[in-house]
């Protein structure tokens, strides 16, 4: 069986209730599960929380909450391997044994069926361990500087302050909206970024990390210009 896990814990401090807050008319969470359920690339889709009311808000939008995820997979360091791995296992000793798994972000309000269905693509195409999500750098790395304590600034790579940007090597981090993984590898608890993991490249203009309120409320320009620019094609 095919299995996305939406992780959705209640206790997010920077925004609180962050799972089910609104976003452009939905709780944010509904975006992801309803883009998993339209992708049909999954057997269930489920959420892993520990949360009484999220589960409500998850059922309500077409999940399913089979259980409530422990109290030490539930605290500030909890991390998302585990947590599959504990949702992984909750189905094998229930006789539903996955065989590839993805978790989706619950306050990842771009992703799409349509990333979700290459995803799974890559995941079988390749036999990596793993295919995530990715974007570029809109700056070359490679020229970054650091604020140092007395207020003046340093670079981390002083060797590149006249390479031009045409001649560096371009780079992309984690776009934190899904991560398809072999059941294999989620059990093995195997890390995420090595060289067993294949990328599915996004547009950067798809991509906002949501951790201050800042940040949503970019997010939701961004939406909302693009649910725009959609309907005027």
């Amino acid at each position: 069986m095919r299995l996305a896990v939406i992780p959705a814990r209640g206790g997010s401090k920077r925004i609180p209730r962050k799972n089910i807050k609104s976003f452009c008319g939905k709780p944010i969470m509904a975006w992801s599960i309803e883009a998993a359920l339209a992708s049909g690339c999954f057997d269930d889709v489920i959420v892993s929380t520990d949360d009484e009311e999220i589960r409500t808000v998850a059922r309500e939008w077409g999940a399913s909450v089979p259980f409530l995820r422990p109290a030490m997979l539930s605290d500030d360091h909890a991390g998302t391997l585990p947590v599959i791995r504990h949702a992984i296992e909750w189905h094998c000793a229930k006789g539903r044994t996955p065989d590839a798994v993805c978790c989706v972000y619950a306050t990842a309000p771009f992703v799409t069926a349509i990333d979700l269905q290459l995803g799974l693509e890559m995941l079988q195409s390749t036999g990596a361990a793993y295919s995530f999500s990715v974007t570029d750098y809109e700056f070359p790395i490679q020229r970054a500087i650091r604020v140092k304590a007395n207020g003046r600034v340093s670079m981390f790579y002083p060797e590149h302050w006249n390479t031009r940007s045409q001649d560096l090597e371009q780079a992309f981090h984690d776009a934190g909206q899904f991560y398809w993984g072999q059941a294999s590898a989620w059990l093995a608890e195997t890390p995420i970024f090595s060289t067993d993991s294949a990328p599915i490249m996004l547009p950067r203009h798809r991509v906002q990390d949501i951790d201050t309120l800042d940040d949503w409320t970019r997010a939701e320009w961004l939406f909302k210009a693009q649910q725009a620019s959609s309907a005027a094609d």
